[in-house]
């Protein structure tokens, strides 16, 4: 057996998503192994991001600055706002490098069932940015989920009172994605979503 302060480590480490007890127990293994390099980075880095993490003001991500990197970047077109439901998303669309505007965080979906009102979300500081002019384009990049499409449908109600172009990301077939192994609602909003082949 480990001694205390290890079995607490490999705990902290186990609550982490993809990593279970033995994963875990490995990481701290290999940290211990390889504790006067890998160890002391590892501490130093977590003790500099707990002291600098904030929340952006204006879009919500999480950064170490207040506007985040990417609200502050002037490359950015200023004129189009994706939305998405957490941090985790506006980091996958922003890694893709897909997407050249501002993104906003509504911190969580529409959900009856687990409570989650209009009000519990960042939809006010949307609709403010977007009353304060200069945005052409919201993408409403929500996930595909009966959660995530009844809050772009509550949001497009929303938007509908300003000037402003409200996409969608587009559903279906996966790239690479075969037919038999897909499900109804993918198939179904596949053909729903279908378009000219020239």
């Amino acid at each position: 057996m480990a001694s205390p302060e290890i079995e607490n480590l490999a705990s902290a480490l186990a609550r982490l998503p993809g990593l279970g007890p033995r994963s875990a127990r490995r990481a701290v293994l290999w940290l211990v192994k390889h504790r006067q390099t890998a160890l002391a980075q590892l501490v130093e880095a977590l003790q500099v991001v707990e002291r600098r993490l904030v929340e952006c003001a204006t879009c919500g991500n999480v950064d170490t600055t207040d506007p985040c990197s990417i609200c502050a970047d002037p490359r950015r077109d200023a004129k189009a706002i994706c939305v998405v439901e957490e941090v985790a998303d506006l980091w996958a669309l922003d890694r893709a490098k897909l997407f050249n505007g501002k993104f906003h965080v509504l911190g969580g979906r529409l959900s009856a069932l687990d409570g989650v009102r209009p009000e519990d979300l960042a939809i006010d500081r949307l609709l403010a940015r977007v009353e304060a002019g200069g945005v052409d384009e919201v993408v409403l990049a929500m996930n595909a989920t009966l959660e995530g499409q009844t809050t772009a449908h509550y949001l497009a109600e929303r938007l509908e009172q300003f000037p402003v172009r409200i996409t969608q990301l587009a559903h279906g077939l996966p790239v690479g994605g075969e037919l038999d192994y897909l499900d109804e609602g993918t198939l179904a909003q596949a053909l729903r979503a279908r378009r000219p082949l020239t």
